[in-house]
């Protein structure tokens, strides 16, 4: 059976954690697995990887071959510098003191690239988050200088044809003045003008009723006036005793 060291592909579209597992290489990707090694996550900078770095080893030795994702990271965390050391070992090039000295060296030399890195990559970051802000701010700054400038309005500059425009202007407001004044004035007037012909329509049925009233007194008066009249001739008519 050959075994192989491969990453099965777990999380959500778009962020995929994998899991570095030893598993036959008849299965499939994300089928059985013989045992799990660790986990690379590829979505921090630099990414994360967790690995047993013992057992990985272990299958190494046994003849497990990796995929070329999965070489790549056991280059990275020094398994395959471990296992060239190790067979020189075998052979005899190298005593095991000599092996683990050169692999410490390693390491260390590996760390301090690790940490240059990292050092850059944070370095890099902070740059961009200054720069980030500096423009943040330049355009806040913009925005209220905008924004001052539309409250704060600019006098016009006076010259001699705004002076002659505002001199024209006052004298039209001039000469219009009296006739908005007679025009203000001019419901009054009518009003006034109107209130006699009120008062003498209001007088008006008075001074009839009085003439009425004179004429039927003059009509009363008329048969007294009659009858004095008739009288006289009466009298003339009837003989006086000492007339006969």
């Amino acid at each position: 059976m050959a075994t192989r060291i491969r990453l099965q592909r777990h999380g959500r579209k778009g962020r995929p954690i994998y899991t570095i597992v030893a598993a036959d290489s008849r299965s499939k990707r994300d089928g059985r697995n013989i045992e799990n090694l660790g986990q690379y996550n590829p979505n921090t900078n630099p990414a994360t990887i967790r690995l047993d770095f013992d057992r990985t080893l272990d299958w190494i030795m046994k003849g497990a071959v990796p995929s070329d994702t999965a070489r790549a990271i056991l280059k990275y965390k020094g398994v395959m510098m471990k296992k060239h050391l190790l067979i020189g070992v075998r052979k005899g090039a190298l005593t095991p003191e000599q092996a683990e000295e050169r692999f410490e060296k390693w390491m260390a030399d590996k760390a301090a690239s690790i940490d240059k890195t990292v050092e850059s990559i944070n370095s890099a970051d902070n740059k961009e988050r200054v720069e980030r802000l500096k423009a943040e701010s330049a355009v806040k700054e913009q925005r209220a200088a905008n924004i001052a400038a539309k409250n704060t309005l600019e006098p016009e500059p006076v010259t001699e044809e705004t002076v002659a425009e505002e001199t024209v202007a006052e004298v039209k407001a001039e000469e219009s003045a009296p006739e908005a004044k007679a025009e203000e004035a001019t419901p009054e007037a009518k009003a006034e003008e109107a209130a006699p012909e009120a008062k003498a329509e209001e007088s008006a049925p008075e001074e009839k009723a009085e003439e009425a009233a004179s004429e039927a007194k003059a009509e009363e008066a008329t048969p007294e006036v009659k009858a004095e009249e008739a009288d006289p001739e009466a009298k003339a008519e009837e003989p006086t005793p000492e007339a006969e």
